[in-house]
């Protein structure tokens, strides 16, 4: 007779947990999955999903500007706030229901309501205890927002989509990916917008020569981007938010928002009665196999902290699954993980950056190359792509790719698969391009660029 309820239950019904709950029933275990609130977690319904929707319509204002240099005559288009809001909701609905049907069709018994440990083997959700062999901890992150004078005035990415009404000028304060997504997007929609970083330059962690150019295209397309700059207070008043900068400066705007980093989702999870041990950001600290302090309880995806990305926790979800349930081959492996910002124009990367590649390797050869693509030859806008290979030069391998430029994701996925094979700079070069496209310059790069030291 079975000594627990479940073999598997699962807290948190975003991409990581889901996954490992269809994953682990189909193989015949019994699994219950938890969730407060919508299914999908962050990617669909605040984060991924509605930002890349969000990022299309704004492309759209631009694409009218430039049909005139291809014969188009298109008037002049109204944007509506109010019907992009209603039909991002639809379609966010209708995948809510399809993570469902995943769960219930797999045989996971879904549990609506907040869990929290109680010991490691038992979860309480609204006042009912639950056990399970296997307790999974997938509750992702959450914006984090530093304290300073009208903090209560600010709002951050989860409430960007369904704003009332539309900011016409908008602040944006941070310099990671999610900042710098929100102010192209915004700025694409039509609104006016600040962004301020403290730091000397956005993305920090992305290759250098992607941060620059990312930051020029930015501020050719209208973000007003200020940097090594930062809020003192914000006050409401009568005509928006005014803004005091740590400079001195104010400004007044209709929204404030704070893209400050995201922390670990943990806080009242019952973790710390569990003997689950934390670190120093709330993240859970487990080992090689998602295993946490205590044996019986897993955790993975934004919670521990270690690679916040939707395609990383379903990654770990298999492992995990694969280690608990099957016959414990299969791994995750962190390096080449690529990954896109979709900023206007888009970034796609996977590698190292070129500082890392010379720290690891030593001598590396760099290709680089940026042009005015095609299309705006006849469009009639400035914005321009980079494309970057870093090659170690003892093994030829190819470590560092990196794009600004339109589809950048779409095209750098491809490329993710020759770098984790271990493709070469010959390799490269031997491919024959796939001609007109911006994509064939990976394949064409034939001279590296000198190199500077710092």
């Amino acid at each position: 007779m079975p000594t627990h309820d479940f073999d598997l239950f699962v807290i948190g019904g975003g991409s990581g947990g889901v996954r490992a709950a269809r994953m682990a029933a189909q193989r015949g275990a019994r699994v219950a999955l938890a969730e407060a609130g919508a299914l999908g977690g962050t990617c669909v319904n605040v984060g991924c999903i509605p930002k890349k929707l969000y990022s299309y319509a704004a492309h759209y204002a631009e694409a009218f500007e430039e049909a005139a240099g291809f014969g188009w005559e298109v008037g002049h288009p109204q944007f509506d706030w109010s019907r992009l809001k209603a039909n991002r909701a639809t379609e966010i609905t209708r995948l809510n229901g399809v993570y469902q049907q995943l769960l219930l069709g797999a045989g996971v018994r879904l549990i609506r309501g907040r869990a929290r440990l109680v010991d490691g083997h038992t979860v309480e959700v609204d006042g009912q205890h639950h056990t399970a062999r296997h307790i999974l901890v997938a509750t992702g992150g959450q914006p984090s927002v530093p304290p300073f004078e009208g903090r209560e005035q600010v709002i951050t990415s989860d409430d960007m989509f369904d704003l009332e009404p539309f900011p016409k000028r908008l602040l944006v304060v941070g310099g990671g990916y999610i900042a710098c997504e929100f102010a192209s997007i915004f700025n694409g929609l039509g609104a006016q917008v600040t962004q301020l970083y403290r730091g000397d330059q956005v993305l920090r962690g992305f290759d250098d020569d992607v941060r620059h150019f990312i930051a020029a295209e930015m501020r050719k397309a209208g973000v007003d981007l200020r940097l090594n700059a930062g809020v003192a207070a914000i006050t409401r008043t009568a005509q928006g938010l005014s803004v005091r900068l740590a400079e001195g400066d104010t400004f007044t705007v209709d929204a404030a928002l704070y893209a400050t980093g995201r922390v670990p989702n943990t806080a009242g999870l019952g973790l710390e009665d569990a003997g689950v041990a934390l670190d120093e950001r709330g993240a859970i600290v487990v080992d090689a196999h998602y295993q946490s302090s205590v044996p019986s309880i897993h955790a993975l995806g934004d919670v521990i902290d270690r690679v916040q990305l939707t395609p990383v926790a379903l990654g770990e979800a298999m492992a995990l699954v694969d280690r608990l349930f099957g016959p414990g081959t299969r791994t995750m492996g962190y390096d080449f993980i690529p990954t896109a910002v979709f900023t206007h124009p888009n970034i796609g990367t996977v590698g190292y950056t070129e500082a890392e590649a010379r720290r690891k390797f030593g001598r590396v050869a760099v290709y680089r190359t940026d042009f005015k693509p095609l299309k705006h030859t006849l469009s009639g806008s400035s914005e321009r792509t980079l494309m970057k290979l870093l090659v170690d030069e003892a093994s030829d391998r190819v470590v560092g790719l990196h794009m600004v430029g339109p589809d950048a994701g779409e095209v750098v996925q491809g490329f993710a698969v020759a770098l984790k094979a271990g493709a070469t700079k010959a390799l490269f070069d031997s491919t024959i391009g796939i001609h007109p496209t911006a994509a064939e310059e990976f394949v064409t790069m034939r001279e590296p660029v000198p190199f500077k030291a710092a």
